[in-house]
């Protein structure tokens, strides 16, 4: 049975029986206080530490009553190997079909499911677009399980009043662990050392690569919302110097505040970016950033590939113009520019910063429930403002 029902369905079911049994979802406690939460982002969560569901959709024996009219579904639009969310999905008996697993083409799948479908639930980065959703006439939310939101198209939700959600600060935590992560493996040179004893070289002339330190470093955040933030409380042990650059300054901020990059980096060691990808934003590091930053200068990327002028990047890489890079996002993913491959100083990883397993239970968690919620118009967790 699917919890995806018609609303005159449920009118139906309430003249039937005015005082319907209800049961209550609670929302994980790690996402009802938006206290760690970016509030200058596109998106807000619910603050209610409860929320609460209610289902009128059983009769006075305490059965649960079946729609005789073609339940409404939920489309899982993913990669075939994100299959994460499709456990809790069935778990909890809501209708969903998969775009990956049809034969049809995905233009047959949607003209055959179209008049059922109100929810698309996005993994995986995959666009969602005007033409995508054209074929969906009852679609009333699209669910990202991510943080970003740029390949849904945002214009044609505001058009046709589609609810947009993601997932928060479901991956905060993991995004600014490895953030850190990429920063100690580029400064220590961590892969070339690795590679160093894997390769059976290591002698007495300890002639392995050497890095720079991290105590006491100078670091420039660009974007200090929650992940931003969760980047700086974990570095403030090592006994860094942070400083920030974002569209304002932030109330109630210890750090100092510098109104663009360029500044930023004149007086900085390093730069971490952790800001969303804008028409503003893009290409915010070219090689006057670099070249400012100087010979012992260090970028980690953990927000969008975008950010970086990577065409640049390589040749000041290659140059020694900064001392290196460390990516999880590239500009034209899953494509890597190729001169990366045999450089020292660079550290790479595929857009995986949010993943680990304790991050998709989360993320899970908080599609559920709003899916949940949508079909029961309740409260959501996590709006993308469209206005």
């Amino acid at each position: 049975m699917s919890l995806l029902i018609t609303s005159s369905y449920v009118n139906l079911l309430q003249a039937r029986n005015p005082k319907p049994s209800s049961f209550t979802y609670q929302i994980p406690s790690r996402f009802a206080s938006v206290s760690s939460f970016n509030r200058n982002s596109k998106t807000k969560a619910v603050s209610s530490s409860l929320m609460t569901v209610k289902r009128s959709l059983i009769d006075t024996d305490g059965e649960v009553l079946v729609s005789k009219m073609e339940p409404a579904v939920v489309l899982v639009h993913r990669p075939p190997a994100l299959d994460f969310i499709d456990e809790p999905l069935s778990r909890h008996r809501i209708n969903a079909l998969y775009t990956h697993t049809s034969p049809d083409s995905l233009q047959d799948f949607l003209t055959t499911h179209a008049a059922s479908v109100r929810a698309v639930v996005s993994l995986g980065k995959l666009p969602i677009t005007a033409e995508f959703m054209s074929n969906l006439p009852s679609l009333g939310i699209v669910v990202c399980a991510s943080v970003g939101f740029d390949h849904v198209d945002l214009d044609e939700c505001r058009r046709r009043r589609i609810v947009v959600t993601n997932a928060g600060d479901a991956y905060g935590e993991d995004v600014a662990d490895l953030a850190v992560g990429l920063l100690l493996s580029v400064l220590r040179r961590i892969p070339p050392v690795d590679r160093y004893v894997r390769s059976g070289r290591w002698t007495r002339l300890w002639d392995y690569p050497v890095g720079l330190k991290l105590d006491r470093k100078k670091v420039g955040i660009v974007g200090l919302g929650n992940i931003g933030s969760l980047v700086a409380k974990r570095l403030e042990p090592f006994g860094c110097i942070i400083s920030y650059n974002s569209r304002s300054p932030k109330p109630g901020v210890p750090y100092v505040y510098y109104p663009d990059i360029l500044s930023l980096a004149a007086d900085n060691d390093l730069l971490i970016l952790c800001c969303s990808l804008t028409d503003e934003t893009r290409h915010i590091v070219n090689r006057r950033v670099m070249e400012t930053l100087g010979t012992n200068g260090v970028i980690i990327n953990v927000g969008r590939g975008g950010l970086i002028d990577e065409k640049e990047m390589v040749k000041c890489l290659v140059k020694g113009v900064i001392w290196g890079v460390g990516l999880d996002v590239f500009d034209n993913e899953p494509e890597v520019p190729q001169e990366l491959f045999n450089l020292e100083n660079v550290v790479l990883s595929p857009h995986s910063a949010g993943m680990t397993a304790e991050s998709l239970t989360n993320v899970s968690e908080v599609t559920v429930a709003n899916l949940k919620a949508f079909f029961s118009d309740q409260p959501l967790m996590f709006t993308v403002q469209l206005d």
